[in-house]
C-alpha cells in the first residue's frame, strides 16, 4: 500500500513548457534580444534538455549549467553570450511567473491531503521553484519540499533520497511512490532509492532499457488507482 508520494514539479504537476516560453518571450524583450521563435526555443529546449542531464550525471556544476546553456544557446543564434549569466539571474524569478496546471494537479493533491503523505523533490533551483509553489498553492498542499539545490545532491544520486528520507524519518521504503515525468532523473533516481516508480508520460515517449518503470501513467487521475494497490 502507497502510503507516501514524491511529487516531481516541472513538467509534471505544472506545464513547464508554457512557464518556459512565457519567461524566455519576456526576456527577450526585456534584454532587447529581438523576436524568439518557436524555432528558436524548441533550439533551446534540446540545449537546455542536454546540460540538465549533464548535470544528473555529476559532468557539470549546477552553475555551469544555468549559465552555460544560455551562453551556448546565445552564441548559436548569433546574440550577445555576454548577457547570460544577467539573463539567466532574471529567468529564474520569470520561471515562477506563469502558473499552469497538469491535469488538475492542485485539485489532485488536495484531495490527497490527509490520505497520503506528500513531498516535492525537484532540481529546479531554489528560486524559480519557491515562487512556483507559492504561486500555485501547491507548496501549501505538501508535507515537504526537497529542492536538490538545498540538499547539495541532484535526483537521480541515492544520495539525494536518503537526505529526503533522513530528514522524512522513518518509512518503509517499499510504501513510497515517486511521480515524475523525467525517466533519467525522476524514475532512475526512484530505482536508485529502492522505491516504487510511476513515469508521467502523456507524450507517449518511448522508454530507457536500463530504466525500471513500475507503472506508466499519461494522466495524473490515473494516481488514484494506483493507491488502491
Amino acid at each position: 500500500m502507497i502510503q507516501t508520494i514524491l511529487w516531481d514539479v516541472d513538467a509534471t504537476l505544472l506545464d513547464f513548457h508554457a512557464a518556459e516560453k512565457a519567461a524566455i518571450h519576456k526576456l527577450f524583450q526585456q534584454f532587447h534580444l529581438g523576436e524568439c521563435s518557436d524555432a528558436m526555443l524548441q533550439r533551446y529546449a534540446k540545449i537546455n534538455r542536454g546540460y540538465w542531464e549533464r548535470l544528473e550525471k555529476g559532468e557539470l556544476t549546477r552553475d555551469q549549467v544555468l549559465v552555460g546553456r544560455f551562453q551556448e544557446f546565445f552564441e548559436k543564434e548569433k546574440l550577445d553570450v555576454s548577457v547570460a549569466p544577467a539573463f539567466n539571474e532574471a529567468y529564474q524569478s520569470a520561471l515562477g511567473d506563469t502558473i499552469v496546471y497538469r491535469d488538475d494537479s492542485y485539485q489532485i493533491i488536495e484531495s490527497l491531503r490527509g490520505k497520503v503523505k506528500q513531498y516535492v523533490v525537484s532540481n529546479g533551483t531554489i528560486v524559480a521553484q519557491e515562487k512556483k509553489l507559492r504561486l500555485s498553492g501547491l507548496g501549501a498542499l505538501m508535507d515537504g519540499v526537497f529542492l536538490s539545490e538545498e540538499l547539495g545532491v541532484e535526483k537521480p544520486n541515492k544520495e539525494f533520497f536518503d537526505k529526503v528520507f533522513a530528514q522524512i524519518g522513518y518509512l518503509d521504503r517499499e510504501t513510497v511512490l515517486i511521480v515524475g515525468d523525467s525517466l533519467t532523473s525522476d524514475i532512475r533516481g526512484g530505482n536508485n532509492a529502492g522505491i516504487r516508480t510511476c513515469w508521467y508520460n502523456p507524450g507517449h515517449a518511448a522508454p530507457l532499457e536500463d530504466v525500471h518503470i513500475d507503472y506508466e501513467i499519461t494522466d495524473l487521475h490515473e494516481v488514484y488507482d494506483l493507491l488502491k494497490k
